[in-house]
């Protein structure tokens, strides 16, 4: 019996036995705990990524037009189907965006700091969206879920919750195979968002900066295309066909400074105007850089035999280049003592040789240059549609008395935009365009009325219109741009109309010889590469945080 007692006494076989005992609770209890907080943690990811995809189609929609808004926040209620398997809090398995109530039939938003879809103008979220115009950034917040605990309470409490997660997206894009050109914001103190609504169809003067400080509104520039350095580099990018160079941030951008003077001379060869020096851009022959085919402008050119090829050819005044007719638009009355817009009588205007788009009445007749538009150098979208078809009457038959209902019987609206009536000239080439049908200018009985370039290029599915541009819209104050500065953000990417070349008109003080006159068509809207097409916004979503 001692024997066996001393044996029992010494055994330690079971000694781990109450061990266990003793922590199998603690066991148990870290065990719930990782569990529970592992179905938690989950429930949290599988709430991120549905805000996350939620966010990133919202953020697909903005693209400026009246119902982003609405439809940012149907791609984020609709679009993104993400389930929730770890909450059970009896709500099923969706995860929904609940209907913020902040888009307004007009495009408008009304902001609310608590929405589940808040819309922003700057990626800080300091400055909320009023408008769908101005939306550029979104934050998309998922509908509250919660879990209950499976085994163990998780700092005394037995569920999680409720658990939500945000998510914010931008869209990124990028403006590629476009001339690199950039204008300041003419209203940037009144309308630093640049409503495309308040613009369209109004002429828009864009001066240039060649002192090489600060750009202020109404200043024109270039933009960094990573193609090169130097005037003949800008000259190519501004003229050529096919456009060299990397394409553009749609966000942020990088300016260039060049000498306006000479790179201009690029541009014009988009309406037939060559001037020297364009070889090592255009390439021999200019044939790099073809006008459009319709090249109507108020410019002739001056020269001798050799220049026949140029259309609006006249001799007999001395020298070369291309100049203002004797005659041009608005005649040798620029404005009445009381400051009303002169009226040209008819024969005024038949006197008129060549006559282009012109500018708006209120950039037209000015004294001393300093023009009476109310809005500077933007004009009102009022320009002289009479005495532009009465002028060219060779094509057209109106008079004072028939002028608006021709309007709106060929328009559809008494008063069509120039790039409307440009428009309708080029599918209409036959009857309202003049063209160098034999290929002799002695033929002509009018070579300055010469409108149709027989080389000219024409819009279709795989080529911009050459005498369409996009332009960023920068608000240069703002943005403190001078020469080159990189990191500038662009308020708006627009599409302009070329009216007229580049060049100094006299009568007047109307233009000088490094401005554009452009007319606002609207905002750049998104498309996909189209091989040689130079119009290409590609806009990609992307999470910021």
């Amino acid at each position: 019996m001692k024997h066996i007692a001393r044996s029992l006494w010494r055994n330690i076989e079971g000694a781990v036995a109450p061990t266990v005992a003793l922590s199998l609770t603690a066991l148990i209890a870290a065990g719930g705990i990782a569990f529970d907080y592992s179905r938690m943690a989950t429930m949290d990811t599988e709430l991120q990524t549905a805000a996350d995809q939620a966010a990133l189609a919202a953020a697909a929609q903005l693209d400026g037009g009246t119902t982003a808004c609405k439809r940012a926040v149907a791609a984020a209620q609709g679009m993104v189907a993400n389930q929730t398997l770890m909450a059970n809090d009896n709500l099923g398995t969706s995860v929904t965006v609940p209907d913020p109530g902040v888009c307004n039939d007009d495009g408008s938003i009304t902001f609310s700091a608590t929405a589940s879809v808040r819309f922003y103008k700057d990626v800080d979220k300091t400055q909320p969206a009023d408008d769908s115009s101005n939306a550029k950034f979104v934050e998309v917040q998922v509908a509250d879920r919660q879990a209950n605990y499976a085994l163990t309470p998780i700092v005394a409490a037995f569920r999680s919750g409720e658990m939500h997660a945000i998510a914010f997206a931008g869209l990124n894009s990028a403006i590629c195979k476009v001339p690199p050109l950039m204008m300041c914001n003419p209203n940037e103190t009144s309308d630093p968002d640049f409503t495309i609504g308040n613009y369209v169809g109004k002429g828009i003067r864009l001066v240039s900066n060649d002192g090489g400080g600060s750009y202020g509104p109404g200043n024109f520039g270039f933009l960094d295309a990573g193609a090169g350095n130097g005037a003949s580099t800008l000259r190519q990018l501004l003229g050529n066909l096919n456009v060299p160079g990397n394409c553009t941030a749609g966000d942020g951008v990088t300016t260039e400074p060049g000498n306006l003077i000479s790179v201009r001379d690029a541009l014009n060869t988009r309406f037939g105007v060559y001037d020297n020096g364009l070889n090592q851009a255009c390439g021999s022959g200019d044939g790099q850089c073809p006008p459009s085919a319709n090249i109507r402008k108020d410019l002739l050119l001056r020269g001798n035999g050799a220049n026949l090829n140029k259309l609006g050819f006249i001799t007999g005044n001395g020298g070369n280049g291309w100049v203002e007719a004797s005659n041009p638009y608005p005649g040798a009355t620029n404005i009445t003592a009381g400051g009303a817009y002169h009226s040209l009588s008819d024969t005024e205007i038949s006197a008129i040789s060549p006559m282009g788009y012109p500018e708006d009445e209120c950039h037209s007749f000015t004294s001393g240059g300093t023009g009476i538009c109310t809005n500077g150098r933007i004009g009102d979208g009022n320009w002289d549609r009479y005495a532009y078809f009465k002028s060219n009457s060779q094509n057209y038959s109106v008079t004072s008395a028939n002028i608006s209902t021709f309007l709106t019987s060929t328009f559809g609206t008494a008063t069509p935009t120039r790039f409307q009536v440009y428009q309708y000239e080029m599918n209409n080439a036959a009857t309202r365009l003049k063209s160098q049908a034999s290929g002799s200018l002695s033929s002509i009985s009018n070579p300055a009325l010469l409108t149709l370039e027989p080389g000219g290029i024409s819009p279709s599915s795989t080529q911009i219109d050459r005498r369409v541009l996009t332009v960023a819209v920068v608000d240069c104050t703002a943005e403190g741009v001078k020469g080159h500065s990189t990191g500038v953000g662009v308020t708006k990417w627009v599409d302009v109309f070329l009216v007229q070349p580049s060049e100094a008109r006299t009568t007047g003080v109307r233009t000088s010889n490094s401005d554009i006159y452009v007319e606002m068509i609207g905002q750049t809207q998104n498309a996909t590469d189209q091989g040689a097409v130079q119009l290409v916004k590609k806009s990609v979503p992307y999470l910021i945080q």
